[in-house]
């Protein structure tokens, strides 16, 4: 039997490497940003184009790298951050396994320019499929420009696996955020498709924080510090008040490297016990500094996993430290006693008299009198007024069943006036009850109740709604544009800058869905017209709603663009669980719920209606 075992050449190795290393352009990002802190740099930049796709580039101002250097790079394996096996439990830089340049060369066109301090030429390197193309001195500047183009170049499959340049950039400032906003000592711009997203200068860790978030965030952060023999804590939590629907900024750094950690998650929601209701998630930016010796790095291929050697201890300390934070600058729940206003006495000055209370006593005053009983008083009424009074008592029901038929007649063609929704098709709706069809419930503001022949229907009024409104933008994607309602008055909108340049990148499906507004500025927008079927009159509350949903549906569901945005608009436009609906609403409600081509479900599956069988019901009673 011949030899079956072979040895794989250097390059399908690398891209074998490169599947782990680099899943997408964000991956590289990440690993070229993380080199460049390495190298020493004090300012980073970073040019992305078509989404990374067909460039991502990072200059940095750092040590830069000798001719041998830079050729060694290239090679598997090759680094300067570790000598021996026992520097792996001892690690303080970011990369330490030389694998990223390797497979990043062997999966892109790599063009490297270095040049160290002293030195009047520095190196330039080609790289193509993991083949150097040219070497050769050139003139740059100090430091080192690495520059990946046509990402997947020659894995064509892996290449069509990428997302929408919308989710793909989501991605990647996701990438820069996590980096940059550790390293504060550090200055870092990000540029995407020639415009500027960030340009953050060196300063505090809050500085950064606001930097990256926007100068709202200031007032939402509550800073935490902590020091033990086992993990020294800093940073901040934000203000229970500011808690989204979405777990979007969260962020834990241990000793300067972002990493994701459900268990330490846990602790800080914990933390806010009774203070968040359970669909509610608190911000928190939190960097963790513990001995290297205590922790393993080295489990993951991308690093954003750690295992720690005293996990359970790490939970506590953090769960107090933010509990104790959030006491000592009374954001902790406390009673609040209504102020008796017999103590709210005035200051007195100096040269103020003390007057002495005197008491005045009505000596005529009588309890058991009917008359007027002092000047100024209220007159009571005596039993000849009263009697007088209740007089002719008979004539208030005079024409009183005409004057109700009148009444009664008025409202019920004011309902009819007010009901604009079609009438029940028999063809989509159930088989409601004839004499019961008009009867709509509803049950703890949150779900209708109406009665069938056969038992009731029970609708998630919040589901219904969500329903309605995805049919209803999904057919102004098919038409290519959605009815629009002007507004009387533009409304300016300020984003983060990443919200911002992800609705730069959705401008034209946000449009189709009856947006109308343009950019202004660098991160804000001036609206002039909503949705016809929006009724939320927070405009900038429904578009962070519907970008926070998008992100999320993009992580959690696979989904094409339009029906992802179709649902994420849908969930953060519809009408909410707790409000009170009048009747005219519900019949509007239900009415529009079985005209929709699919009344049941949403699109992730879950239901919007249940039937109570009338059979389930009596054999609930034993009938």
């Amino acid at each position: 039997m011949s030899d079956i075992i072979k040895l794989l050449p250097d390059a399908v190795a690398n891209q074998i490497a490169a599947g782990e290393v680099v899943q997408r352009p964000a991956s590289a990002v990440k690993e070229l940003l993380e080199n460049a802190i390495d190298a020493g740099a004090d300012t980073i930049s970073l040019v992305i184009k078509d989404a990374g796709k067909a460039l991502i580039q990072v200059i940095d101002n750092g040590f830069g790298m000798s001719e041998t250097d830079a050729r060694l790079s290239f090679e598997r394996h090759a680094t300067s951050k570790i000598k021996s096996a026992a520097d792996l439990f001892n690690i303080e830089t970011k990369g330490f396994r030389g694998e990223a340049l390797a497979s990043i060369a062997a999966i892109a066109q790599v063009e490297l320019k270095t040049r160290v301090e002293g030195n009047d030429l520095g190196t330039q390197i080609v790289v193509e499929g993991s083949k150097v193309k040219e070497q050769e001195v050139c003139s740059t500047a100090k430091g080192t420009s690495f520059s990946i183009k046509n990402l997947f170049f020659n894995v064509p499959a892996r290449r069509n696996f990428l997302k929408s340049n919308p989710v793909e950039i989501k991605h990647i400032i996701e990438e820069f955020q996590r980096v940059a906003m550790v390293h504060a000592d550090i200055s870092f711009s990000m540029y995407n498709n020639g415009n500027e997203v960030f340009n953050l200068k060196n300063g505090s860790f809050r500085q950064r924080i606001v930097g990256v978030f926007g100068d709202k965030m200031n007032q939402k952060l509550v800073p935490v510090e902590e020091n033990t023999d086992i993990v020294s804590i800093a940073g901040f939590v934000g203000k229970p008040e500011f808690a989204k629907k979405t777990r979007g900024e969260q962020y834990f750094f241990v000793n300067d490297r972002f990493i994701k950690n459900s268990y330490l998650n846990h602790a800080v929601q914990n933390a806010f016990d009774q203070l968040l209701s359970k669909d509610q998630f608190p911000s928190y930016f939190l960097k963790l500094y513990i001995d290297p010796a205590k922790i393993d790095i080295n489990i993951h291929p991308t690093k954003t996993e750690i295992k720690f050697e005293d996990e359970r201890s790490i939970y506590a300390i953090i769960r107090t430290a933010v509990k104790q934070a959030l006491g000592k600058h009374n954001i902790a729940p406390t009673l609040d006693f209504e102020q008796e206003s017999s103590f709210n006495v005035p200051l007195m000055r100096s040269t103020d008299t003390i007057k002495v209370p005197t008491i005045k006593v009505n000596k005529d005053y009588n309890p058991f009198e009917t008359k007027t009983v002092s000047p100024g008083s209220r007159s009571i009424i005596d039993r000849s007024q009263r009697k007088q009074s209740s007089e002719n008592w008979e004539s208030l029901y005079t024409d009183f069943e005409k004057d109700s038929t009148d009444i009664l007649g008025n409202q019920s063609q004011k309902e009819e006036q007010q009901v604009i929704s079609p009438e029940w098709n028999s063809n989509e709706a159930p088989d409601f009850d004839e004499s019961e069809k008009q009867t709509l419930i509803q049950l703890h503001a949150k779900f209708i109740l109406a009665q069938l022949k056969s038992g009731s229907l029970i609708i998630d009024q919040e589901r219904a709604h969500t329903r309605i409104l995805y049919e209803t933008y999904i057919q102004n994607f098919a038409k290519g544009k959605g009815m629009t309602q002007q507004l009387l008055f533009p409304e300016t909108i300020d984003f983060t800058s990443a919200d911002a340049e992800l609705i730069n990148e959705l401008q034209t499906e946000v449009k189709q869905l009856g947006f109308d507004f343009e950019k202004m500025g660098k991160s804000s927008f001036v609206v002039s017209g909503v949705p016809v079927e929006l009724k939320e009159p927070n405009i900038k509350k429904i578009i962070e709603g519907l970008l926070e949903q998008f992100k999320m549906n993009e992580s959690e569901l696979k989904l094409k663009k339009h029906e992802n945005l179709a649902i994420s608009m849908a969930r953060s436009a519809s009408v909410r669980s707790g409000k009170k609906l009048s009747y005219e609403e519900m019949k509007a409600l239900v009415d529009e719920l079985f005209s929709c081509e699919m009344p049941y479900s949403l699109p992730n599956g879950k239901p919007t209606i249940i039937t109570l069988n009338l059979e389930d019901l009596n054999q609930q009673f034993d009938y």
